[in-house]
């Protein structure tokens, strides 16, 4: 059955996050993304793939190879492409280890990032109402599907984080030097934007500011990716 006019526009439409939010719904591509989201919690709501995907899933669309590319993002399509169900938000934890993103703004960082928190085992993630949209498309191809093993909640940071027990670390190039302060197990660590950091007005309810040294001879390096040094930061704060 070939895709119809309706479908694709619906398809189309949600690259754009109101109509993600106003039809409750998401892309994911990719074999590998799309069975996880498929042996997760998530729902289906349509599924198209090619006759070579290999699945114990039964309602799908059989689709041809050029259809696929007419409504994938991706430069190369892999054979299957669904639309899935936003979940209601999960309620978030106040234990444990706990990372705050006040305004990341590139998909790829905060799919990057969602992956980083399910390797060490960090259960909640708390955003800025700024943060890009984790149902970004870009944002779920990157997470690997990560996504569904995460509470994830968008919320008004200053307020979440002046009513919040547990300590709480900035990652600041004037900070400590993580390697050489002691961490506590259940802590709150907050990464801020890609130009600009962790916005003053975050940074003023902070006491804890901790950065990662540089060791190169020229010292003339900028900064780190913003995910690269959140996966150091996740894996001193496991470490200690």
């Amino acid at each position: 059955m070939s895709i119809s006019k309706n479908q694709l526009k619906l398809i189309t439409s949600l690259s754009k996050k109101k109509y993600r939010q106003k039809h409750k719904l998401f892309v994911a591509e990719g074999v590998k993304v799309v069975n996880e989201l498929l042996n997760s919690s998530f729902e289906l709501d349509q599924l198209f793939a090619t006759e070579d995907f290999d699945t114990q899933h039964k309602n799908y669309q059989i689709i041809s190879n050029e259809e696929l590319r007419k409504i994938s993002s991706l430069k190369t399509p892999n054979k299957v492409l669904g639309i899935f169900k936003i979940p209601a938000e999960k309620e978030i934890s106040n234990k444990g280890l706990i990372l705050v993103l006040d305004d990341i703004n590139d998909p790829g960082n905060l799919g990057t990032i969602i992956r980083l928190c399910d390797w060490f085992g960090v259960t909640t993630l708390v955003c800025s109402n700024e943060t890009v949209d984790c149902y970004n498309q870009k944002v779920v191809q990157s997470s690997m599907g990560s996504l569904t093993r995460l509470a994830i909640k968008y919320l008004n940071l200053k307020e979440y984080l002046s009513n919040t027990e547990l300590p709480t670390f900035i990652a600041d190039m004037d900070g400590e030097n993580v390697y050489k302060k002691e961490l506590p197990k259940e802590a709150v660590l907050i990464m801020g934007n890609e130009a600009n950091g962790v916005s003053d007005e975050i940074k003023s309810l902070i006491k804890h500011k901790i950065s990662i040294p540089r060791f190169g001879n020229l010292q003339e390096t900028e900064s780190l990716n913003v995910a690269t040094a959140t996966a150091i930061l996740l894996s001193e704060f496991r470490r200690n």
